[in-house]
């Protein structure tokens, strides 16, 4: 919950010049707006006046309102170094109002460090102080910040409904914004959703309505949760929605800048006047020698001395207090900058991930029903253009995969795995897959594989096939005519420890040394016009440098314009020397019948249920439908299935609680994850509650046929999560 006050006004018993006042209004006013930077220009101004004027009283409120803009920027130091400026001129100055609003500052300090009864008991010192309705305002919200705290929330309740109706004539709507922010917190701590939500929602109107920024920031994660906690789940997304667009706007990056620098500068000015004010006494302190005796001028010397010397390791010490304060500023600010730019990361990386994960949705749509048409005798024509479709559904589906991806790697949700593979045939694989895109270019691939590599390699083969993946297949891209050549070079070998050489290198167009500074950025092509030429997302690169990166490596390239490239890197891997090498790695696909099977298909999509229960229908699979997980587990309690196919992502019960509910009750049935898997979720958290197999939607219906077939008559075990 954000706590923090408004500036306030001045009280009745002191009125400052004019101009001092409007200024002192006007920081008010910009400070409930969150335009911080704002007020405490306005607040310089003010202490400008009040000294030109020699008006004390004003120059305690501005010094104590620049203390509350600190507070609200939770630079605490800076704060106390204000507030005690104001301490000090009260000693002199007899001002009950300024004596209230000390009082005040330090009530908010204590509640801020958790010191509530003691932040209790100076609140009821400020009460007794002053009278100022809008300060008495002020104080009550306050107080029933702290009692919603200590859970007394009778008393808080109170307090929050005499703001949300107060007359106040300064800050009416930002109270009353205040007030209902408290009231939605405090349902919500009560359990009571529907009114918290009911309170959020008068909070958010308020606070929109008058540019509360804070607020509205507030009130959107207030009912962010209070809407996913009763499973409001449109509400909450448009809230959250809300909430990421406001936070990772250019606005409040800039907006975080501007309040640094303005707080960093004014706080610096006040720094400098007081040393201007110490080296002034100093001075009087050595004009003011008495001459009228020798003993006199002596002792008067010697105690400029000892004044000096006191002064001297009085300010030393200050600029040690004020370097160390600096310090301490100069890290808050960089933390500041740091949280920001996680936040804005982090909001980027959920949009694209959520965009991505929405998206394969529809195209599984798109692929389902392309395949199926393509396998009912369409004529020439119809077969031509369905083909078309299918290009353009991988070409899309490979996109949103590269984006994934990448917002993986971003995320730090990928780690490398540390599996037995055969290198050779994971690089013959890869480069057959390629096959029908050379032949399209008319180029030759060329794999020259040393046979001095040991057989049998320990890493991480699924991302090494994503690495050569997109070098070769960037590579073929840009050659027509040519030649791609793969090479694989044993370079160093002390017992298991492997180093390796690889490189692709290709006779294509070439890369200026220009745009070789940038083409591992992603969506970097080199130009424009390189990019409508031969398309393509711009992320192959991005993501196999980022790859590399998980295994401690770095991709290099040399590249001439017209001349051809080469990336090659080095990569550290084990070898496992005792493995028999005519061991087969891999089981080759097999043919299935699956006649007469009878499968459970739990999806909540009405398309998908439609193309997934016909492409069972063409191989003679019947199959049932479950709506949702909690009918899958009725279902799956009450009939016998030969498998069961999950879809993970589904409102209420979702697949992987169904998955769970099921094997207390049956651990025999495969249960295959279907799924548009998407940034957030983990394979290892499918097998762990009890999938045996997943399969990626959209899918290739030969892996999907290829996969019920090795779950139903192969019997894969079920995975537990390691």
């Amino acid at each position: 919950m954000l706590l923090f006050t408004s500036l306030g006004v001045l009280g009745q018993d002191s009125i400052p010049p004019k101009e001092a006042q409007t200024y002192i209004e006007a920081a008010r006013i910009f400070a409930n707006k969150d335009k911080t930077d704002l007020a405490l220009k306005s607040l310089e101004k003010a202490v400008q006046v009040a000294e030109a004027t020699d008006d004390v009283k004003s120059l305690i409120d501005s010094y104590q309102k620049t203390a509350l803009v600190y507070l609200k920027l939770n630079r605490e130091e800076s704060t106390l170094l204000f507030s005690d400026r104001a301490k000090n001129l009260l000693k002199t100055t007899e001002y009950p109002y300024g004596n209230a609003v000390d009082k005040y500052i330090e009530a908010l300090l204590a509640f801020r460090s958790g010191r509530n009864f003691q932040a209790i008991s100076r609140i009821n010192e400020a009460r007794q102080l002053n009278n100022d309705r809008n300060f008495f305002n002020n104080i009550l919200l306050v107080e029933g910040l702290i009692y919603l705290e200590l859970e007394k929330y009778d008393d808080a309740s109170k307090n929050f409904n005499s703001l949300i109706i107060n007359t106040d004539l300064y800050e009416s709507e930002y109270l009353a914004t205040k007030a209902y922010l408290g009231m939605a917190h405090l349902e919500l701590e009560k359990k009571n959703y529907k009114e918290s939500a009911l309170n959020g929602e008068s909070a958010l109107k308020l606070a929109t309505e008058n540019e509360f920024f804070r607020e509205i920031i507030e009130a959107n994660t207030l009912l962010t949760d209070v809407y996913t906690i009763t499973e409001q789940y449109q509400q909450a997304l448009a809230n959250n929605k809300n909430l990421l667009r406001i936070q990772d706007s250019i606005f409040n990056i800039a907006k975080l800048q501007t309040e640094t620098k303005t707080a960093e500068k004014i706080q610096f000015a006040f720094m400098g006047d007081e040393i201007k004010r110490q080296e002034q006494k100093i001075e009087e302190l050595n004009a003011s020698k008495n001459q009228s005796d020798i003993a006199a001028i002596l002792t008067a010397a010697m105690l400029t001395i000892i004044t000096l010397l006191a002064i001297s390791l009085f300010r030393n010490n200050q600029i040690k207090l004020k370097t160390n304060a600096l310090l301490q500023t100069k890290n808050n600010e960089l933390k500041a900058a740091r949280d920001s730019a996680v936040s804005a990361m982090q909001a980027k990386t959920n949009f694209l991930s959520t965009v991505s994960h929405e998206l394969r949705t529809p195209l599984y749509a798109v692929t389902g029903l392309t395949h199926l048409l393509l396998e009912e005798n369409p004529n020439e024509s119809q077969k031509k253009h369905l083909k078309s479709l299918k290009f353009s559904g991988d070409y899309l589906l490979n996109f949103i995969n590269d984006i994934l991806q990448i917002n993986k790697i971003d995320a730090d949700k990928l780690e490398t795995l540390n599996i037995e593979f055969n290198l050779k045939k994971i690089l013959e694989e890869t480069l057959d897959s390629l096959q029908s895109t050379a032949e399209r270019n008319h180029t030759e691939i060329v794999l020259e594989y040393d046979d001095h590599i040991p057989s049998h390699l320990m890493s991480d083969p699924i991302k090494l096939s994503q690495i050569f993946m997109n070098l070769v297949g960037n590579a073929l891209k840009f050659t027509k005519n040519g030649k791609v050549t793969v090479i694989a070079k044993l370079m160093k070998k002390v017992e298991e420890d492997v180093i390796l050489y690889f490189e692709v290198r290709d006779t294509g167009i070439g890369i200026s040394k220009e745009q070789q500074e940038n083409i591992f950025d992603g969506f970097e092509q080199g130009s424009i016009e390189i990019n409508r030429e031969y398309g393509g997302s711009g992320l192959g690169l991005t993501i196999v440098r980022s790859l590399l990166g998980l295994f401690d490596s770095k991709i290099q390239l040399e590249s001439e314009l017209g001349e051809g490239s080469s990336f090659f890197f080095e990569l550290k891997v084990k070898s496992k020397d005792s493995i028999i090498d005519d061991v087969p790695f891999e089981m080759a696909d097999k043919e299935y019948n699956f006649e007469a099977l009878h499968l459970l298909i739990v999806e909540d999509n009405k398309i998908n249920q439609v193309i997934t229960k016909k492409m069972l229908t063409k191989k003679g699979i019947t199959s049932d439908i479950a709506n949702h997980g909690g009918e899958a587990i009725e279902m799956a309690r009450e009939n016998a299935y030969d498998a069961i196919l999950m879809d993970i992502h589904m409102p209420g019960i979702g697949g992987v609680e169904a998955t769970i509910e099921i094997r207390k009750f049956d651990s025999f049935t495969p249960i295959i994850a279907l799924t548009a898997i998407s940034l957030d979720d983990s394979l290892e958290s499918f097998y762990a509650a009890g999938c045996n197999d997943v399969v990626t939607k959209p899918f290739k219906p030969e892996v999907f046929y290829q996969k019920i077939g090795e779950n139903i008559f192969d019997r894969k075990p079920i995975k537990t999560a390691t």
